[in-house]
């Protein structure tokens, strides 16, 4: 790369000497002193000296002699321009020169600069070959050393397979002569030590199993009793029985009269459109209105109470009367029904299904309002479900709606449980919900925990003090009647009414009683309360035959 450039520099400098050499030569031949110049002034002495025939004037000669001063001062310029053109081409030359020379100090030095990195590569190259060298070495070494490892142990190999040998030699040897000494073969001794075996791990395993069976009942009857109670100090709600009879005020005891009418046409009026029955007695100012049905009664209710702020009764204004406020009770029960689903944080219910709830307001169960009894199981059931880290909405559904189906006993037949369930799954309810609401009375088989936590919610709203009307002698007698039942059945030795009188206890003499004859006699004692008894829900019959094997170790 060097060569080529100074070849190239020095070729720009030869160009440019020639260049310079054609133009002094050009500038030489066109001065007045040149050989040109010097022929046209001989020339012009010798026509001067030349004789000729004719005079030559003098202002011609003055002229020709301006013209030849004229000539010179031209030809004076143009040397003078001539010289610093030479001299502006020498200035660049040299400036030529200059460039050129700074030039080759830098490729010169660019060249120094490649041929120490080239240098220093070649170094880095000696070292590394000088490693890859050391590395082949110490692999070969090892090459070495792993070829004579494994010549050992080809001969540790070999060693243990004939130790192996050896000892199985020995081992049946050995064997052979157990099997002389003992009379059993190998495989007799085999079946004798693994039933031994088998027989311990079962006994062991029955003997664990049983200590965790024992463990986990207390822990869960702790745990549920802890549940329990915290759901019911967290959910104590007020409670107001109600009766199949409302009253309604009056401004005075001459309206009776006017609610009779003439020959009793008002009251048979009023009666026959809301089918409620009206009792008018001697107590001042009031009239009652009886009826099974609450919906119907709360309808004539209002409508009586509009007939008597209104003062006209006659058979027609009933009718218009009762047609209006039967529109109230819906809005009311439909209004109830919101409220509730509001409380419980349900907002996705099937619109058609509001309306059915909204009917519950007007319904009770042993004095106990249905709609509230729902709102409480509901909390309750999510309380539960919370401390057990179950669906909490779920559950609270669950709970909330096990017992829609008694807004429609009185128009369809069976079980408000049955009738609830087919409601539901009727307006797409969750299958599990579905099942809790049919289970919660046991008339199916319980297969979900929620289904247990509805049944738990349900009796504790429905078991509170004070949640539904009975009086203590009649709690007291029924309870007496319970154990009596239970009690004159043949190898009773206690009986115990337990949890309010849902559930009674009786325990059998073992040796009078078996199994068989104990799942008889709890049929038996089932069929003869439902014979004989009215109670609210249901009461679960437990017969306990207990066994047990006495021995004294010596």
């Amino acid at each position: 790369m060097t060569g080529a450039f100074e070849a190239l520099v020095l070729g720009g400098l030869a160009v440019l000497i020639a260049v310079v050499a054609v133009v002094a030569v050009v500038v030489i031949r066109r001065q007045p002193g040149g050989p040109a110049g010097r022929r046209g002034l001989v020339e012009l002495d010798q026509d001067s000296r030349t004789p000729t025939p004719r005079t030559i004037d003098q202002a011609a000669v003055s002229e020709r002699e301006a013209q030849l001063a004229d000539a010179e001062q031209k030809l004076f310029a143009r040397r003078e321009a001539a010289e610093a053109e030479v001299g502006e081409l020498q200035t660049r030359a040299e400036d030529l020169m200059r460039a050129a020379q700074a030039s080759r100090a830098e490729a010169e030095a660019e060249a120094a600069t490649r041929r120490n990195e080239l240098r220093e590569q070649r170094n880095d190259l000696e070292r590394r070959e000088q490693r890859l060298a050391d590395r082949e070495e110490r692999l070969d070494a090892e090459a070495r050393g792993l070829d004579d490892r494994a010549h050992q142990l080809d001969d540790q190999k070999a060693e243990l397979k004939r130790q192996r040998r050896e000892l199985a030699e020995a081992e049946g040897e050995h064997l052979a002569a157990l099997e002389r000494v003992a009379g059993l073969t190998a495989e007799q001794a085999k079946a004798e030590l693994v039933s031994a075996v088998e027989h311990e791990a079962k006994r062991q395993a029955v003997l664990v199993a049983r200590d965790i069976e024992r463990q986990a009942a207390r822990e869960a009857e702790s745990k549920a009793q802890t549940i329990v109670v915290d759901a019911i100090q967290r959910v104590a709600s007020e409670q107001t029985s109600e009766s199949v009879v409302s009253a309604v005020h009056l401004p005075g005891d001459e309206m009776k009269g006017r609610i009779i009418g003439r020959e009793g046409r008002n009251i048979r009026a009023f009666e026959q459109v809301t089918g409620v029955n009206v009792m008018i007695d001697d107590t001042p100012e009031s009239v009652l209105l009886s009826c099974f049905d609450p919906v119907r009664r709360e309808t004539a209710r209002i409508t009586l109470t509009e007939l008597v702020k209104d003062g006209r009764i006659h058979p027609a204004r009933i009718e218009e009367v009762h047609e209006r406020s039967k529109s109230k009770i819906q809005q009311l029960c439909l209004t109830a029904a919101e409220d509730a689903l509001a409380e419980v944080g349900i907002s996705d219910l099937n619109p058609a299904l509001v309306p059915i709830l909204g009917k519950l307001r007007y319904r009770t169960s042993y004095g106990q309002n249905v709609l509230k009894h729902l709102i409480e199981s509901a909390h309750i059931a999510g309380l539960m479900a919370a401390e057990l880290r179950l669906d909490v909405a779920q559950c609270k559904r669950a709970a909330f709606l096990h017992d829609i189906g008694k807004a429609l006993t009185h128009e369809v037949e069976g079980s408000h449980a049955l009738i609830g369930a087919d409601l539901a799954r009727k307006y797409g309810e969750h299958p599990d919900v579905v099942h809790a609401i049919e289970a919660h009375h046991n008339e199916v088989e319980v297969h979900s925990v929620e289904a247990v936590l509805v049944q738990a919610a349900d009796a504790i709203s429905g078991s509170r003090p004070g949640a539904r009307r009975e009086s203590i002698e009649a709690y007291v007698q029924r309870l007496e009647r319970l154990e009596h039942i239970a009690g004159v059945h043949d190898g009773v030795d206690k009986v115990f009414a337990m949890q309010a009188g849902r559930e009674l206890r009786v325990m059998v003499v073992p040796e009078q009683v078996d199994d068989i004859a104990a799942q008889v006699m709890a049929r038996d004692i089932a069929k003869q309360i439902e014979e004989e008894l009215t109670y609210p829900g249901q009461i679960r019959i437990t017969v306990v035959r207990e066994s047990r094997a006495t021995e004294t170790a010596r």
